[in-house]
């Protein structure tokens, strides 16, 4: 008899403790969850930032351009992702951002007028520090869904990633073109 209850007594123990470790995976996974909807929204708040500029670069070439009117105009007219869009829409977004600025670079440079306005000088200071907080709020990003995707993978806590469905997430990149920085030659 005091056998049976030590028995009991070991099998109760060890269904606390998993009980303990499950509830903290799970727990573990949602803050991870959190972190990453976290460092998301700071890159959509530097994409809507860098929006902003190229629309108030637009609007500072304006009057220098002519045929690349169409091509900036149609940048400008384009629509920024929702926040609960795919990361591969916003990746795709912040792409044709950087299309839009280099194409208005090229304008910049033809036109020694435009060059030296200062409206345009603050506008590639403001464009510079937005691309540096797109760059770092991009690493936190990636750097967070690293830890995440780890975990989904590893055993024992992949177990409790694939019974509650935390699967991995994709990873801010830009296209291989596109890697380059936005370039200013003012």
């Amino acid at each position: 008899m005091d056998d049976l209850y030590i028995v009991l007594a070991v099998i109760g123990v060890l269904l606390v403790i998993f009980l303990i470790w499950f509830i903290t995976t799970v727990n573990a996974f949602r803050r991870m969850l959190v972190k990453i909807d976290e460092s998301e929204s700071s890159i959509d708040v530097a994409l809507t930032k860098r929006f902003d500029l190229l629309t108030k670069m637009f609007q500072a070439a304006k009057g220098y351009m002519k045929h690349e009117a169409e091509t900036l105009t149609k940048v400008v007219a384009m629509r920024q992702p929702a926040h609960a869009a795919p990361i591969t829409e916003k990746q795709e977004f912040a792409n044709e951002i950087t299309r839009g600025l280099q194409a208005i670079n090229v304008v910049v440079e033809q036109y020694p007028d435009l060059k030296a306005s200062q409206n345009v000088m603050r506008l590639q200071d403001a464009t510079f520090e937005v691309e540096e907080n797109l760059q770092a709020s991009r690493r936190v990003y990636n750097s967070n869904v690293s830890y995440y995707n780890q975990k989904v993978v590893v055993f024992p806590s992949n177990i409790i990633a694939k019974w509650k469905q935390f699967n991995k997430r994709e990873f801010f990149e830009a296209e291989a073109v596109k890697r380059q920085d936005v370039q200013f030659d003012f």
